[in-house]
């Protein structure tokens, strides 16, 4: 095969596109996408757990991530209008990311036993907010990088996404644990740190337009659906993104919890779980854009679909075994490689399905369905986990995970999608 002919070039190249200048915008960009997710998700379940809500009750929260699923509905706007200052996607970033800054600062002034309305509307909010940011980032990345270019941008942003979750994940919680500081003190550091987006939006390029953008509010609404819908198999690929990290979706919602209910504290939560978790997700980023780099989209989602497969598994093994920080780590750093590699190739698969005249709906709608296993399944995972124990519960995670892999070979039939032409050089 011509890829395997001469590796140390396609490696030469692949380095040389890490280290530049638009990958650290990817990188950056995806640490202010990732940082809100957690802290309307686990970090605050791990809150509202040591305060006594109940699992039914935080699981039922997951539904306040509703936005991620509609974001197509007013992706358009961010497609048709421009705003006055900081160009078509530049301006949008700068708004959302301002506005999650405010929001998630704002959620400090709550307690979750006293104030749930208010952390409830609070959490829509910075869902609409986040799920904003991300139309407009997606379809910057997008119009950002080549074809070739995608699979190692997506693995950059992935990773600096992962960075985000980081800080809101196992710094969030870390912090929490010290005996000078609250919850409340940490959500208004966390506001904070959305001020490293702001700062690289400022400085980074608009990207420039590879075709004309719509012209009349008919074309920005109705055409990328059209487009979209007419080409073949549309509808076996959206069936396809909304199961292949159904799985995976699925028991993440409930990791928090269920670390809790180990007896795993929330320094060991942090530093074993989330930052060892991170010493693997580096070299699974890396190793996951490579991979997409030279064998090509496809082939990687089915080889690291199975890896996450795998690895949901290995939390019903933790179940079994109870609080074991051996057993804890492998688990965890295994699942957070897989889930990288698997997100890396996901990722890069929904950008090569946009038309550059629709990026931001286009991509909105594909991503939209790719959140809807988190929200709508995820909201059912405490009533599953009550049901059928912690190892019953992991146990469906990994079986729900099939479909979504026996659809990739069809994908070869629907899509234009080949190796990245690095390969033959």
């Amino acid at each position: 095969m011509p890829f395997l002919t001469r590796p140390g070039q396609v490696l030469t190249q692949f380095l040389t596109l890490l280290v530049s200048p638009k990958m650290l915008v990817m990188l950056l960009t995806g640490f202010s996408s990732g940082l809100p997710l957690l802290l309307t998700g686990s970090t605050l379940k791990f809150w509202m757990r040591e305060e006594g809500l109940e699992l039914t009750t935080i699981g039922l929260f997951g539904l306040v991530g509703l936005p991620y699923t509609l974001k197509f509905v007013w992706a358009p706007v961010m497609d048709r209008l421009v705003p006055a200052w900081g160009g078509r996607r530049r301006g949008w970033m700068l708004i959302t990311q301002c506005l999650l800054l405010l929001s998630i600062a704002s959620l400090s002034l709550t307690q979750p036993a006293n104030h749930l309305l208010i952390i409830t509307i609070l959490s829509l909010l910075i869902s609409f907010f986040s799920a904003s940011q991300d139309i407009v980032l997606d379809a910057y990345r997008r119009e950002s990088l080549e074809d070739e270019e995608l699979g190692i941008g997506s693995s950059m942003f992935i990773y600096g996404y992962r960075m985000g979750m980081l800080a809101a994940g196992a710094l969030a919680l870390f912090l929490a644990d010290q005996d000078r500081l609250s919850w409340n003190h940490v959500y208004f550091l966390m506001g904070l740190l959305m001020s490293i987006g702001i700062l690289t939006t400022w400085f980074a390029p608009e990207p420039g337009l590879a075709a004309p953008p719509p012209q009349t509010w008919h074309e920005a609404i109705v055409g990328p659906f059209l487009d979209f819908f007419h080409r073949p198999g549309a509808l076996m690929i959206l069936i396809f993104i909304l199961l292949y990290k159904v799985g995976d979706s699925m028991a993440s919602e409930m990791l928090s919890p269920f670390m809790v209910d180990l007896g795993v504290s929330k320094t060991d939560y942090a530093v074993i779980v989330k930052v060892f978790g991170m010493v693997a997700l580096i070299g699974g980023g890396l190793i996951g854009g490579l991979v997409v780099y030279w064998m090509g989209i496809v082939p990687s989602l089915l080889i690291f679909g199975f890896l996450q497969m795998i690895s949901t598994a290995g939390f019903a093994l933790l179940a079994f075994v109870g609080n074991h920080l051996p057993t804890l780590t492998g688990v965890i750093a295994f699942e957070t490689i897989s889930s990288g590699l698997g997100q890396t190739a996901f990722v890069a698969f929904m950008a090569s399905l946009t038309n550059k005249r629709f990026t931001a709906t286009q991509y909105a709608l594909l991503t939209s369905f790719m959140g809807i296993p988190r929200v709508l399944a995820g909201s059912t995972t405490g009533l599953l986990a009550t049901w059928l124990d912690w190892e019953g519960f992991f146990l469906v995670c990994t079986v729900i995970a099939l479909p979504g892999l026996l659809l990739i070979p069809r994908l070869h039939r629907f899509t234009q999608l080949s190796p990245s032409p690095r390969r033959s050089i």
